[in-house]
Protein backbone atom coordinates (compact mmCIF):
# COMPACT_ATOMS: atom_id res chain seq x y z
CA UNK A 1 0.00 0.00 0.00
CA UNK A 2 1.37 3.40 -0.99
CA UNK A 3 1.62 5.72 2.03
CA UNK A 4 2.73 9.27 2.67
CA UNK A 5 4.74 10.15 5.76
CA UNK A 6 5.97 13.38 7.31
CA UNK A 7 9.71 13.54 7.91
CA UNK A 8 11.65 16.44 9.38
CA UNK A 9 15.39 16.87 9.54
CA UNK A 10 15.84 18.72 12.79
CA UNK A 11 18.12 21.73 13.39
CA UNK A 12 21.08 19.52 14.30
CA UNK A 13 20.93 17.83 10.88
CA UNK A 14 20.80 21.24 9.17
CA UNK A 15 23.62 22.72 11.28
CA UNK A 16 25.83 19.66 10.79
CA UNK A 17 25.29 19.78 6.99
CA UNK A 18 23.79 16.30 6.90
CA UNK A 19 20.71 17.09 4.79
CA UNK A 20 22.09 15.62 1.55
CA UNK A 21 23.37 12.45 3.19
CA UNK A 22 20.10 11.88 5.04
CA UNK A 23 17.93 12.67 2.01
CA UNK A 24 19.91 10.21 -0.11
CA UNK A 25 19.00 7.37 2.30
CA UNK A 26 15.32 7.73 1.41
CA UNK A 27 15.87 8.17 -2.31
CA UNK A 28 18.29 5.26 -2.55
CA UNK A 29 15.71 3.03 -0.84
CA UNK A 30 13.24 3.88 -3.61
CA UNK A 31 11.04 6.31 -1.69
CA UNK A 32 9.74 9.43 -3.40
CA UNK A 33 10.04 12.99 -2.09
CA UNK A 34 6.71 14.69 -2.91
CA UNK A 35 7.15 17.87 -0.84
CA UNK A 36 10.09 19.58 0.83
CA UNK A 37 10.87 22.95 2.36
CA UNK A 38 13.50 24.49 4.58
CA UNK A 39 11.63 26.28 7.34
CA UNK A 40 12.44 28.36 10.38
CA UNK A 41 9.97 26.75 12.78
CA UNK A 42 8.09 29.26 14.91
CA UNK A 43 7.02 28.62 18.50
CA UNK A 44 3.33 28.14 17.65
CA UNK A 45 4.07 25.43 15.05
CA UNK A 46 6.56 23.74 17.39
CA UNK A 47 4.06 23.66 20.26
CA UNK A 48 1.32 22.30 18.01
CA UNK A 49 3.55 19.66 16.43
CA UNK A 50 4.86 18.43 19.80
CA UNK A 51 1.57 19.00 21.64
CA UNK A 52 1.42 15.40 22.90
CA UNK A 53 4.50 16.18 25.01
CA UNK A 54 3.21 19.46 26.46
CA UNK A 55 2.99 18.11 30.02
CA UNK A 56 6.41 16.48 29.97
CA UNK A 57 9.41 18.13 31.66
CA UNK A 58 11.42 18.32 28.40
CA UNK A 59 8.70 20.14 26.40
CA UNK A 60 10.11 23.65 26.86
CA UNK A 61 13.60 22.51 25.83
CA UNK A 62 12.16 20.64 22.83
CA UNK A 63 10.34 23.74 21.59
CA UNK A 64 13.46 25.86 22.13
CA UNK A 65 15.60 23.38 20.22
CA UNK A 66 13.28 22.92 17.24
CA UNK A 67 12.94 26.70 16.81
CA UNK A 68 16.69 27.38 17.21
CA UNK A 69 17.62 26.91 13.54
CA UNK A 70 15.91 25.92 10.29
CA UNK A 71 14.53 22.42 9.82
CA UNK A 72 13.90 20.56 6.57
CA UNK A 73 10.28 19.40 6.39
CA UNK A 74 9.33 16.72 3.87
CA UNK A 75 6.54 14.49 2.70
CA UNK A 76 7.88 11.15 1.54
CA UNK A 77 5.81 8.59 -0.33
CA UNK A 78 6.24 4.93 -1.10
CA UNK A 79 5.15 1.35 -0.57
CA UNK A 80 4.54 0.96 3.20
CA UNK A 81 6.44 4.24 3.60
CA UNK A 82 5.72 4.77 7.31
CA UNK A 83 7.30 1.55 8.66
CA UNK A 84 10.06 1.64 6.02
CA UNK A 85 11.01 5.20 6.98
CA UNK A 86 10.91 4.37 10.69
CA UNK A 87 13.33 1.51 10.07
CA UNK A 88 15.69 3.77 8.09
CA UNK A 89 15.51 6.43 10.85
CA UNK A 90 16.22 4.04 13.76
CA UNK A 91 15.38 4.09 17.45
CA UNK A 92 14.58 7.43 19.12
CA UNK A 93 17.63 7.11 21.37
CA UNK A 94 20.61 7.11 19.00
CA UNK A 95 22.64 5.04 21.45
CA UNK A 96 20.07 2.25 20.99
CA UNK A 97 19.70 2.74 17.23
CA UNK A 98 21.26 0.14 14.95
CA UNK A 99 24.33 1.04 12.95
CA UNK A 100 23.22 1.78 9.41
CA UNK A 101 20.20 3.79 10.54
CA UNK A 102 20.22 7.59 10.38
CA UNK A 103 20.18 7.99 14.16
CA UNK A 104 22.61 5.12 14.67
CA UNK A 105 25.09 6.65 12.26
CA UNK A 106 24.74 10.36 13.04
CA UNK A 107 23.21 10.75 16.50
CA UNK A 108 24.63 10.50 20.01
CA UNK A 109 21.87 11.95 22.20
CA UNK A 110 18.07 11.63 22.30
CA UNK A 111 17.75 15.42 22.51
CA UNK A 112 19.76 15.79 19.30
CA UNK A 113 18.62 12.80 17.30
CA UNK A 114 18.76 14.34 13.81
CA UNK A 115 15.31 13.49 12.48
CA UNK A 116 11.58 13.06 13.12
CA UNK A 117 9.34 10.65 11.22
CA UNK A 118 5.62 9.96 11.60
CA UNK A 119 4.95 6.78 13.55
CA UNK A 120 1.48 5.87 12.20
CA UNK A 121 -0.90 6.76 9.35
CA UNK A 122 -2.94 8.98 11.69
CA UNK A 123 0.08 10.98 12.87
CA UNK A 124 1.37 11.22 9.29
CA UNK A 125 -1.92 12.69 8.11
CA UNK A 126 -2.01 15.18 11.01
CA UNK A 127 1.62 16.21 10.63
CA UNK A 128 1.49 16.58 6.85
CA UNK A 129 -1.56 18.85 7.17
CA UNK A 130 0.18 20.86 9.87
CA UNK A 131 3.34 21.50 7.86
CA UNK A 132 2.12 21.57 4.24
CA UNK A 133 -0.78 22.94 2.22
CA UNK A 134 -2.27 20.49 -0.26
CA UNK A 135 -0.94 22.52 -3.20
CA UNK A 136 2.63 22.08 -1.92
CA UNK A 137 2.50 18.29 -2.33
CA UNK A 138 3.42 17.10 -5.82
CA UNK A 139 1.94 14.07 -7.50
CA UNK A 140 4.26 12.65 -10.14
CA UNK A 141 5.53 9.33 -11.45
CA UNK A 142 9.07 8.09 -11.05
CA UNK A 143 10.31 6.21 -14.10
CA UNK A 144 12.32 3.68 -12.11
CA UNK A 145 9.38 2.51 -9.97
CA UNK A 146 9.02 -0.61 -12.12
CA UNK A 147 12.54 -1.58 -11.08
CA UNK A 148 11.76 -0.95 -7.40
CA UNK A 149 8.19 -2.18 -6.97
CA UNK A 150 7.19 -5.54 -8.39
CA UNK A 151 3.51 -4.64 -7.98
CA UNK A 152 3.69 -2.16 -10.88
CA UNK A 153 6.06 -3.98 -13.25
CA UNK A 154 3.24 -5.53 -15.27
CA UNK A 155 1.65 -2.13 -15.74
CA UNK A 156 4.79 -0.70 -17.29
CA UNK A 157 6.30 -3.73 -19.07
CA UNK A 158 3.13 -5.16 -20.65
Amino acid sequence: MIQKSFVMMKPDAVQRRLMGKVLSRFEEKGLQIVAMKLIQVDEELAKTHYGEHSEKPFFKDLVSYITSSPALAMVIQGEEAIPVIRKIVGATNPQEADCGTIRGDYGMDTGRNIIHASDAPESAEREIALWFNEDEICEYSIVDNAWILESIKNYIFN
